[in-house]
């Protein structure tokens, strides 16, 4: 008999945005005229841009010749973007890596859901409160979070991100093995300043802590202070992994690519004390349970490395961060309290009573979705999230009808 892994049996019966989306639905059966707009999913909607359009079409006129056909691909990603990566990413900060460091994926999700692949079971985890629900669970699959109570997994640390700490959270009052940190943040829109996040490569320093450092949001910072990676920090090489997505910064969110960062100074213990180095680790999973990024996709990516990708790609950002400002500022006069907007594509809001209350009050006042903040976390009971990902059309409207409702 085949035994269940009874560990994905703990998980919510639904991943929070198939929860919007059977309440959205059900919304849209009885009230089928209503014009319902999202600022809620975190999907872009604006086009690929055209060097990158470019960047495809002669990837596929290539696969569609006997000299440039190509099959498998290496699982690590081709060098040819590893190295646009090096060069764009890293080298203007002053970081140096290996280009056997970088990994391409199909999106930061799924790295930042296997990552955990390597490391014991047993480990305890810490994760800034709200956060983004695949960091947990993922390991509540493996059995590593322990059992839900009262919101709360019991084998996690949660670290709260509120407007009382400035949404900057504390360190833990004690060890713990790895750490999960999103910054820009999703859900809150926030940033974390060189000062703050060099005090968690201390932290991690000095207690042996694995930090999972999330990145998909950088190419939103406008501070020139804000640190883009965490590598900007001495010692994050001996502590951290990184993820990166072209989701977001390209509109890759179909296309399906981004990479991760494995340094060669990062190593993890056995029991028996004997320190392992990750990224050969890491390499080993890749090649035994991932194909690579396509071909296509990769030179995609590496044509919003090129001048004209730079400048188009910049446009797209520059465009949803001022859907960005309009709705912080429109949320702002209408009295409600707002954070984030400005280095990153989410708006992070106070509601009057619960989140789930006050997305089934603006669903079916004025037809507009937002994220229920709860969804994210206990600490995220009492907001909701905006996204700035629509055309400046729908966030008009959607700003026009909120106003209209709000009075």
């Amino acid at each position: 008999m085949a035994l269940v892994n009874d560990h994905f049996l703990k998980l919510p019966n639904n991943y929070l945005f198939a929860d919007i989306a059977k309440k959205v639905n059900a919304f849209k059966v009885m009230h089928p005229k209503a014009d319902v707009i999202s600022l809620g999913i975190g999907d872009v909607t604006q086009p690929l841009c055209h060097a990158v359009i470019e960047a495809m079409h002669r990837a596929v006129d290539e696969l569609g010749t006997s000299a440039g056909f190509r099959g498998y691909g290496p699982e690590q990603g081709y060098d040819f973007l590893r190295e646009a990566i090096l060069k764009n990413d890293f080298l203007p900060r002053g970081i140096h890596l290996d280009i056997d460091e970088i990994f391409i994926n199909d999106g930061a999700k799924s790295d930042t859901g296997n990552i955990q692949e390597l490391i014991r079971w047993d480990n305890s985890i810490g994760v800034t409160d709200p956060i983004y629900p695949v960091y947990i669970d993922s390991n509540v699959m493996i059995g590593r979070a322990g059992v839900q109570e009262n919101g709360h997994w019991s084998n996690v640390v949660y670290m709260p991100c509120t407007r009382e700490n400035g949404f900057v959270p504390a360190l833990p009052d004690r060890r713990v093995d790895v750490i999960y940190l999103c910054y820009p943040n999703n859900p809150t829109g926030t940033v974390i300043s060189k000062a703050e996040l060099r005090k968690w490569v201390n932290y991690a320093l000095k207690n042996d802590t694995l930090i999972f450092f999330d990145a998909a949001y950088q190419a939103y910072i406008r501070d020139a202070d804000i640190p883009r990676s965490i590598y900007e920090i001495r010692g994050a090489r001996k502590c951290a992994i990184e993820f990166h997505s072209y989701s977001k910064t390209a509109g890759f969110t179909g296309v399906r690519c981004g990479y991760t960062i494995v340094p060669k100074d990062l190593t993890a213990a056995t029991l028996t004390g004997e320190r392992i180095p990750l990224n050969p680790l890491w390499n080993r999973r890749q090649s035994t349970k991932f194909n690579g990024t396509s071909y296509v996709s990769q030179r995609a990516a590496e044509a919003i490395y090129t001048p004209d990708g730079k400048q188009q790609v910049g446009a797209t950002i520059d465009y949803y961060m001022q859907n960005a400002e309009k709705i912080r500022t429109t949320f702002r006069k209408l009295g409600f309290e707002v954070f984030g907007g400005e280095n990153a594509p989410y708006i992070w809001m106070k509601t009057p009573g619960s989140s789930w209350q006050f997305f089934e009050e603006l669903l079916y006042g004025a037809n507009i979705v937002c994220t229920p903040g709860v969804g994210f976390g206990p600490s995220g009971e009492g907001y909701v999230r905006f996204t700035a990902f629509g055309s400046h059309e729908q966030t008009e409207e959607a700003l026009y009808r909120i106003e209209k409702w709000s009075k």
